[in-house]
């Protein structure tokens, strides 16, 4: 297996680390194999970010920390030893332990990551990013925790909506407290929500996904102080409606798209 050497591995995580305080928002299209990083990387993006639910998918298991840890790591080192860029990995939650995850993920030449709270106990849920960020310094990187909080995904449909988002923003400043440079919260896409949750963590400590048909457009969360978008597995499903649909035109006695284009 091929390692990533220690000086540039460092070198990927700062810059990654300062992609994600510049005053640009920084916009991750989500990859899931080395031809999806290999196409989103020649568009000129700055950073990759894998997609768990995709990676999964692409093996034909269901999200959820059901494919093998190992399969996971190995498509996730195909897609870092394919691109230049530095590469930020969804761990999910961590795989039952969410420190040594991240270690054989860094062993990959990954630089950051999601990590999914699951609406654990609280104290349970800051140990794991506790134990993620020491690895990273472990391995001499300031490894970028992406750290997750279910706490909008999660809730139920009728909890009253201001206690959803005070629940967020408790647990966001705590895994800020254990050295998690931003917080992810999906399920955010109401303006006044965002901007509630982005001003409580901090310029540039939110991250959020997109989610089509919904999301305000990138520009518009970088007004509202949020440090980084996501496509999470939308990416996938736009290059599967895209081939579901050229298919059904051929199968109907058409032809492909025109504007096909040789990208592999």
């Amino acid at each position: 297996m091929t390692q990533t050497a220690p000086n540039d591995l460092a070198h990927k995580a700062r810059a990654l680390l300062d992609l994600h305080t510049a005053p640009e928002i920084l916009t991750l299209a989500n990859v899931w194999d080395v031809v999806s990083a290999q196409v989103i990387a020649a568009t000129g993006a700055r950073a990759l970010a894998t997609a768990s639910h995709s990676i999964a998918s692409t093996f034909g298991y269901p999200d959820g920390e059901n494919i093998p840890l190992d399969l996971h790591l190995d498509m996730v080192r195909r897609i870092v030893q394919a691109v230049d860029l530095p590469v930020s990995m969804d761990l999910e939650a961590g795989y039952g332990n969410p420190g040594e995850t991240a270690r054989r993920a860094i062993e990959i030449g990954v630089v950051g990551g999601n990590l999914e709270d699951g609406m654990r106990p609280l104290d349970e849920a800051v140990a794991a990013v506790e134990a993620v960020m020491a690895a990273g310094r472990e391995a001499g990187i300031d490894f970028v925790l992406n750290a997750r909080t279910d706490a909008v995904v999660r809730s139920g449909k009728d909890a009253p909506r201001s206690g959803v988002i005070d629940e967020a923003i408790h647990r966001g400043r705590a895994f800020l407290a254990a050295g998690a440079p931003v917080v992810f919260v999906p399920g955010l896409v109401a303006r006044e929500e965002i901007q509630a949750v982005a001003e409580a963590l901090g310029p540039r400590r939110l991250t959020v996904i997109s989610v089509p048909g919904v999301s305000l457009p990138a520009s518009e969360l970088q007004a509202l102080g949020v440090g980084r978008v996501s496509t999470g597995p939308f990416t996938q499903r736009v290059a599967l409606t895209a081939l579901q649909d050229a298919a059904a035109a051929l199968l109907a006695g058409g032809a492909l798209p025109t504007n096909t284009r040789p990208l592999n």
